[in-house]
């Protein structure tokens, strides 16, 4: 059985394909890129069909990330078919659980930096849209930083699927 992860940010062109990005690579380092798939939305589809801005893939690329997207909108209907839906701010995780049509569906929404054991009580990854390039590159110390508890969530949850 396939293990299904999505990213939420706003416009799904900066934070959600950087995190995708990312734990996508950490997945297929892990052996694990047949029993996860990963992709990401955005809360509104301002962008839809966009790709990720050009800043999110200059920072990706130079860190030795792929960068192949096309931005889209979250859809309630997702819910049924998604196992853990993870937003990377506050305000995606309201959104997120008001779309959310059962307690279930709502239980699969988490905040990306609950993973990170360094974050504390700041768990919002900033939006860097009006900033310069080092909003982008803040964005992706977070997500990487984020990435390795992640990981364990999911591979714990992919092998006691397998067993």
């Amino acid at each position: 059985m396939t293990y299904r992860v999505c990213f939420v940010c706003t416009g799904n062109i900066c934070r959600s394909p950087m995190a995708e990005s990312v734990f996508r690579a950490r997945i297929e380092e892990a052996g694990l890129d047949g029993l996860v798939v990963v992709d990401s939305a955005g809360t509104g589809g301002w962008h839809e069909g966009d790709a990720a801005d050009p800043r999110t893939v200059s920072v990706l690329e130079a860190n030795g990330y792929g960068s192949i997207h096309a931005a889209r909108q979250f859809q309630t209907s997702w819910f049924s078919r998604l196992d853990l839906v993870i937003a990377l701010d506050e305000g995606h995780l309201k959104a997120l659980r008001r779309l959310a049509p059962t307690a279930t569906d709502a239980d699969k929404i988490r905040l990306l930096r609950s993973y990170d054991p360094a974050a504390g009580d700041d768990l919002d990854v900033p939006d860097p849209y009006y900033g310069g390039m080092d909003g982008f590159e803040e964005c992706l110390e977070l997500v990487e930083a984020a990435s390795p508890g992640l990981l364990a969530a999911v591979r714990e949850k992919v092998e006691g699927q397998a067993a």
